[in-house]
This record gives structure tokens, C-alpha cells and sequence, in this order.
């Protein structure tokens, strides 16, 4: 088993050629918070990004930050926060929930590999929103680049989005330019207390298509607040208001007029960006275990219609991020795929990822939601003109 460990683009590509002449496949690996996702792995070698870092660009006034693919994600965030600047999208950091430790191992090229957001989203968008460009070697062992350093970029395919989400199974990315913004100087988290699921996600529709801007909307039933925050007791359901002061606590008085004015405990600060973080990572369910934990994307709607008869079927604990739209489910020993997704499929539809489970569960379910065949034709074509020989990451996305 050989580890390339490149320190420059350039051996980035040396690395794919030689594993191109030697018929061998490589694993793509930078922090490793990301390496259980996915089948398990059809790789002898190793191709570690974890020297390939640095910032190599930032413009706190244009909004603009380029890194080196193997650069933690905790620096980049660091060096953000000292600006008062963020990634908006607020990306998932999986050392919790996947490897059962504290966070800090991800990397900014991960962050686009996985294209996964946080509680966000529903407001900013997700890492396909906010990359402007890319430099990265192909399967054949050939660099290039897309995008570049201005938001607007209209010219032709942009390739740095057809990165996000792909695992690492098309290109090895070496350098990534993102759009920062501002970051709110003022949060507050208004908490509704005790509302089953339904009325839950007829609050969190209510309060999003009201005028108070809400940046995120989350529901945790009784039993999960807890683990996400000391100040949660049973089922909470929060509503997170973000900008400058003033417009903040105006904002926050009209949602407590909208549902009535009473009972409602507001948290501020750092502790509301804590509870955030907590939802952002998982961590009421990040337990040290390898109980399958599910995350669904679906309809607002109609994810607690597919909790309901989830919960029916099997022991089930679930929580809710996104205003209903994204479901957080632990399993406790089975996967149960079948049942989940032809769940999905009578709910509607949307995407069921299987973020953690064992090596076993891994290597025998579909780990990401089956393609319709015409979008899983063009997945191959994409991949076959990135990496005909299959060298990166083999067999992880199927």
C-alpha cells in the first residue's frame, strides 16, 4: 500500500498518472472527518491532501477567500470570525457524529467534496451557491481549472459546481475560491416549547413566510433538545433571527406576536450560535456509536407525515432542521433503507443519504438515494469523460 502525500498541484497529477500506469485506484483523503460516507472503500492506495493547505487568497472587502484543498476548515473559520465574515452556509463538520471526536479535522476541499450545509440553508444556500472557483486534476491526469475570483462567472459549464457533491469520484480538487459574507453582528433564537411535530412544522411555515426574515427553523421532539442544548427542555421548536440589533429585537417581537406573545424563552448570543453549531453537526446523535444515522431531504410538509409512519414501523429517534425539510433520523441497529425510502417515494420524494453506519451497512445498502435513470445516465457520462479508468474513490458513490 503506497500514501502519496503531495505538497504541490503539480504532484497532485503525478500521483494520478502513476496511478493510472499501475492500473491502481487511489482513495482521496484530506482531513478524514468524511471517510466513512459512502460505500467502503475499492482503493490499496492513498492520495492524502492534508499538506496541500494554506490560504492563498483573501480580500475581506471583495468578499473572497482561496485556500488549498487540504487547508482545516477550523483556520478558514477562524480567519473569517477575525474580520467579523463567514461561509454562510454554515458547512457541516462530521469529526462528531462520524469519528466520535471533538471538531476541527474537516477541510475547506471536503466542504465542497460533500457540499454539505448547515442550519442555513434554507436562507443562504448550500457550498454549490457560494463556490466561484476551482482548480483540480482529473482521473486522467489532467489539470484544470473553472471559475474564478468574481461572483458573476457565466462563461461556458462551471465545472467547480459539478464538484460539490461528488465525493471525490471525479476530480481531486486542489485549490477552491469561495464568496464570503458578512456575518450577522446580532442572533437571537426565539424557542416555541412543547409543540408535537405537526403543529412544529405548521409553526416553523408560518414563521418563514412571515416578514421577519428567519434565517433557520428547527424542531427537536422531546428527548432530543436536550442533547442539543443545556437550556432546551422536552420538545422545542426554534426560530433563529439574525442582523443588526435593533431590526433583531424588532423582528423578534413581531414572531411573538404572530404566535401569541406568551410562554416563549428567547436565547441570545453565544449560546444561541452553540445550539446552532450543535444542530449544524449532529450532535444529538453523534454518540461515539455506528448506529445508522440517516439524513433526508424532502418536502417541509411532508417529512413529519414520513416520521409518523417511520416511528409505526421501528424504533426510530428523528429531529427536524430546515423548517421541516431535512430530517436527521437514528436508526438503532438496522439501516432499515427498503422502509425509509419507500417512505420517501410515498411522501413525495427527496434524497436519503446514509451518513453513518458500519463498514457491513455500508458495503450492503445504497448509501446515497438511487438516480432516476436519465439522471443516473449522465452521471456516467460525466464520470467517464472525468475518470474513465475509475481511479478516484471507486466504488464509493455505487
Amino acid at each position: 500500500m503506497t500514501t502519496f502525500i503531495p505538497n504541490a498541484a503539480s504532484e497532485v497529477a503525478d500521483a494520478i498518472q502513476w496511478a493510472l500506469a499501475a492500473e491502481a485506484p487511489l482513495e482521496i483523503v484530506g482531513g478524514g472527518s468524511r471517510r466513512g460516507v459512502g460505500r467502503p472503500q475499492q482503493a490499496e492506495h492513498t492520495l492524502d491532501l492534508s499538506k496541500l493547505s494554506g490560504v492563498t487568497l483573501y480580500e475581506p472587502e471583495e468578499l473572497v477567500l482561496s485556500a488549498r484543498a487540504g487547508t482545516p476548515l477550523s483556520e478558514i473559520e477562524a480567519l473569517l470570525a477575525g474580520r467579523g465574515q463567514e461561509l454562510a452556509f454554515e458547512p457541516m463538520d462530521c469529526a462528531p457524529l462520524l469519528l466520535g471526536v471533538e471538531p476541527g479535522h474537516g477541510t475547506i476541499g471536503g466542504v465542497l467534496a460533500s457540499n454539505l450545509s448547515g442550519p442555513r440553508r434554507i436562507k443562504a444556500g448550500a457550498a454549490r451557491d457560494h463556490i466561484l472557483g476551482i482548480h483540480a486534476v482529473t482521473g486522467r491526469g489532467e489539470a484544470f481549472k473553472s471559475g474564478g475570483r468574481v461572483v458573476k462567472n457565466v462563461t461556458g459549464y462551471d465545472l467547480s459546481k459539478a464538484m460539490a457533491g461528488s465525493w471525490g469520484t471525479l476530480a481531486v480538487v486542489t485549490d477552491v475560491t469561495f464568496k464570503v459574507l458578512p456575518a450577522a453582528p446580532t442572533e437571537t433564537t426565539l424557542v416555541l416549547p412543547g409543540l408535537l411535530d405537526d403543529a412544529a412544522v405548521a409553526a416553523m411555515t408560518l414563521a418563514m413566510g412571515s416578514p421577519a426574515e428567519v434565517s433557520s427553523a428547527a424542531h427537536l421532539p422531546e428527548g432530543i433538545a436536550s442533547k442539543a442544548s443545556q437550556m432546551l427542555n422536552g420538545a422545542a421548536t426554534i426560530l433563529r433571527v439574525e442582523g443588526f440589533g435593533p431590526s433583531v429585537d424588532y423582528r423578534v417581537a413581531h414572531l411573538r406576536d404572530l404566535f401569541g406573545g406568551h410562554g416563549f424563552e428567547e436565547i441570545t448570543g453565544d449560546a444561541s450560535k452553540a445550539l446552532w453549531r450543535a444542530l449544524r453537526d449532529c450532535l444529538p446523535f453523534a454518540d461515539g456509536t455506528e448506529r445508522p444515522v440517516w439524513r433526508i431531504s424532502m418536502a417541509p410538509t411532508e417529512g413529519h407525515r414520513l416520521a409518523l409512519e417511520l416511528r409505526r414501523s421501528v424504533p426510530a429517534e428523528l429531529f427536524y432542521d430546515w423548517a421541516g425539510g431535512l430530517l436527521w433520523v437514528r436508526m438503532y441497529d438496522d439501516p432499515e433503507a427498503d422502509l425509509l425510502r419507500s417512505l420517501v417515494r410515498r411522501f413525495g420524494g427527496g434524497h436519503a443519504t446514509l451518513l453513518r453506519a458500519n463498514a457491513a451497512h455500508r458495503a450492503a445498502v445504497p448509501v446515497f438515494e438511487p438516480q432516476p435513470p436519465a439522471l443516473a445516465a449522465l452521471s456516467r457520462r460525466l464520470k467517464e469523460q472525468f475518470d474513465p479508468k475509475g481511479i478516484l474513490n471507486p466504488g464509493r458513490m455505487g
